[in-house]
C-alpha cells in the first residue's frame, strides 16, 4: 500500500504531470514571468468556470481579502462580523486594517458561520460580514444575505476551501461558492481543491468598478504607469503559477467528484460508530470536501489522534484553538466562556485524509483503524 498522506500532491502530479511540465517550459520559453499571458487566461477560464463578471488575481488568499477590505473604503473602528472557527488570515486582514474583528459562533453540525450567531453580533458600526465556506461546503448564504440586504452591510466570502462548491437557492438559482455576495476571495495554496505549486490567490467580483480597484490596489495603486490612484500593495500571481493553474482548473471538478466518492465511503463506514459524528451535508450547498472532519466524542479524540498516528495514518485538527482565545486578539475582550460551540469544536475535531487520489485500499485501512480504536 502506498504511503497515507492528508493531502496527496505526487500521486496527482504523477497523472497530471506532462501537461504542467509543458506549462511551465512554455512560460519558461517565453521569459514572461511576471504578468504573462497565462494569468490573463487564467482569470478568464476561471471567470467562465464560476459565473463571475471578474477574476482579479493576486499573490495569496490573505492578500484576496485585504484587497477586497481595502477596495469597500471601510474606516478604522469599523466592524466586521465573521467565524470565530477558520484559519487566522480571516480576522487577520481585519485588524491589520484597522477595523475591528467581531467573532461570531459556528453551526454546531456544518461547523460554517451561524445566521443567527451573525444577528447577534450585528451594531450600528458593523459595515460587512465575512462568512467562511469551511471544508468545501456553502454557509446559508441565503440567511445571510437576507442579513446583510436588512442592514445594508457588505458580505467577502472567504472561499479559499470550497472552489467549485455550489450554493443552491430557495428559488433553484445555483451559484458558485465566491460568487454570491458583494466579493469574493479564494486561495490557491498547494493543498487546496484548486491549487497552484506555490502561493497564490484571488478576488472575485460581478461589479466592474470594483474589479478595476481590486487591479489597481494589487498593482501599488496603479491605474496607469507610475500614475497612482489608490494606497495599494504588491500582490501578483506569477506567471509560471497561473500556467500551472490553467491546467489543474480542467480537472477540478473531476478531482471534486473523487473527494466526494472517498467521503461517500467515510460516512457509510463510519456512520455507525457512536462515538464519531460525521459531517453533516446540508441540502442547499454541494460539498467538495476540502477537509473530512469529524467530531470525536467524549474527549478520546487526542487519543484517536496518536492511535491512527501509530498505524501510519496522518491527521489533522483544524482548528486546535478558538481565535478569540489567541494572544494577538485578546484586545478583542472577549472571556473564554463566550464561544461555547467553537470551544466545543476545538475539541473534537479531526480531519482524516482527503484528495482525489485517495486509493480504497487506503480507506479500508483508515476506516479499520478508526473502528479498531473504538472496539478497545
Amino acid at each position: 500500500m502506498r504511503e497515507i498522506q492528508m493531502v496527496d500532491l505526487k500521486a496527482q502530479y504523477e497523472k497530471i504531470g506532462a501537461e504542467v511540465d509543458a506549462a511551465i517550459k512554455s512560460v519558461l520559453n517565453s521569459t514572461a514571468f511576471i504578468k504573462g499571458p497565462d494569468v490573463r487566461y487564467f482569470e478568464e477560464a476561471l471567470s467562465t468556470y464560476l459565473g463571475v463578471r471578474n477574476v482579479v488575481s493576486c499573490a495569496n488568499g490573505t492578500d484576496a481579502l485585504q484587497i477586497a477590505m481595502m477596495a469597500l473604503d471601510m474606516k478604522p473602528g469599523d466592524e466586521v462580523i465573521t467565524t470565530n472557527f477558520t484559519f487566522i488570515a480571516t480576522v487577520e486582514v481585519v485588524a491589520l486594517l484597522g477595523l475591528k474583528p467581531v467573532l461570531a459562533e459556528p453551526d454546531p453540525h456544518t461547523y460554517n458561520i451561524s445566521a443567527e450567531s451573525i444577528r447577534r453580533a450585528i451594531t450600528p458600526r458593523t459595515k460587512a460580514i465575512v462568512p467562511v465556506h469551511l471544508f468545501g461546503q456553502c454557509a446559508d448564504m441565503d440567511a445571510i444575505m437576507k442579513l446583510a440586504a436588512e442592514h445594508n452591510l457588505y458580505i467577502i466570502e472567504d472561499s479559499a476551501q470550497a472552489t467549485g462548491a455550489g450554493y443552491i437557492f430557495p428559488d433553484g438559482r445555483i451559484k458558485k461558492a465566491g460568487t454570491i455576495g458583494t466579493i469574493g476571495t479564494t486561495s490557491f495554496f498547494p493543498s487546496k481543491n484548486l491549487a497552484c505549486y506555490g502561493d497564490g490567490g484571488a478576488i472575485f467580483t460581478d461589479d466592474d468598478v470594483l474589479a478595476k480597484r481590486f487591479r489597481s490596489i494589487a498593482n501599488h495603486g496603479m491605474k496607469e504607469r507610475y500614475h497612482y490612484s489608490d494606497i495599494g500593495i504588491n500582490s501578483r500571481l506569477d506567471t509560471i503559477q497561473a500556467a500551472i493553474l490553467n491546467v489543474k482548473l480542467k480537472y477540478l471538478d473531476r478531482f471534486n467528484e473523487a473527494r466526494r466518492a472517498a467521503a461517500d465511503f467515510y460516512d457509510k463506514s463510519l456512520s455507525g460508530c457512536n462515538q464519531i459524528v460525521v459531517p453533516e451535508r446540508v441540502s442547499y450547498s454541494s460539498h467538495i470536501f476540502h477537509q473530512y472532519t469529524i467530531k470525536v466524542k467524549n474527549g478520546k479524540r487526542n487519543a484517536l489522534r496518536d492511535f491512527l498516528a501509530a498505524a501510519g495514518i496522518p491527521s489533522m485538527i483544524y482548528y486546535p484553538g478558538p481565535l478569540h482565545m489567541q494572544e494577538a486578539y485578546r484586545f478583542l475582550g472577549y472571556k473564554e466562556s463566550d464561544f461555547p460551540v467553537t470551544s466545543e469544536l476545538c475539541r473534537e475535531v479531526l480531519s482524516l485524509p482527503m484528495h482525489p487520489d485517495i486509493e480504497q485500499e487506503q480507506l479500508d485501512y483508515i476506516v479499520m483503524n478508526i473502528l479498531k480504536f473504538f472496539e478497545k
